[in-house]
């Protein structure tokens, strides 16, 4: 365990040299970046956290997710471009930990530092996580809903499957949250065709599956004054 806990720490120094160094020194660049950054600059302005607004206009294309994290970030770092893009730096290091996790229970604990280095040296992932846009967040929680969606049917007609189907839809309806119904989509055609390809055989007990849709329903239920979200991704 000691040297496990070791190991943690390990990739989260290394991750954090990775993605945080020189997060500030290029301009924002992408129409993406350059308008997610307006939206939240837009929310510290205004005090309005729960309607995402570009040029003080109301802009239905996104949920607010992801501009509550920027927001943040920017109340602690000032309203620039290192703050815009820490939240996805902060992801990166999320992500390398959780592979390390998921490497250690499938395998070996070198197994999971195989697969964090793999992350780590891969240069698309080392771009989006050093950039300012939705996508690194968004994965992160379908790959995490995903996950936990795998560990319900492998722990299928036992207690755990309850704990990790209530996982899956923590971390899908944060999807849904940070880029829209885009993201249930996906968990939906990936439980379809993990069924399809284990010839139609139930893998999840039907109030298992309620508390996943329970869950994420809780979640994606965010209002101000009675304002909904629909987005689309």
């Amino acid at each position: 365990m000691r040297q496990v806990n070791q190991y943690r720490l390990l990739i989260l120094i290394a991750g954090a040299l990775l993605y945080f160094p020189f997060l500030g020194q290029a301009p924002l660049f992408d129409w993406d970046e350059i308008n997610f950054a307006e939206s939240a600059r837009e929310m510290l302005l205004t005090g309005d956290y729960f309607r995402v607004h570009i040029n003080f206009r109301p802009f239905w294309e996104k949920p607010p997710l992801f501009f509550w994290m920027q927001s943040a970030s920017m109340w602690a770092f000032g309203i620039n471009e290192y703050a815009a893009r820490f939240p996805n730096a902060v992801f990166g290091i999320i992500n390398l930990l959780m592979l390390f996790e998921i490497g250690c229970k499938m395998r070996s604990e070198r197994f999971g530092l195989l697969m964090a280095a793999f992350m780590g040296a891969s240069f698309l992932p080392f771009v989006y996580f050093k950039s300012g846009i939705i996508d690194p967040v968004f994965n992160t929680f379908i790959f995490a809903g995903v996950w936990n969606m795998a560990k319900t049917a492998r722990a299928f007609g036992t207690r755990k499957a309850g704990r990790f189907a209530i996982f899956s839809g923590i971390f899908i309806g944060l999807a849904i949250l940070t880029k829209g119904p885009v993201a249930l989509l996906l968990a939906m055609l990936t439980a379809f065709f993990y069924w399809a390809f284990n010839r139609f055989r139930p893998f999840v007990k039907i109030r298992h599956l309620l508390l996943t849709v329970v869950t994420r329903k809780m979640l994606t239920t965010v209002s101000k004054n009675q304002a909904s979200f629909t987005y689309c991704g």
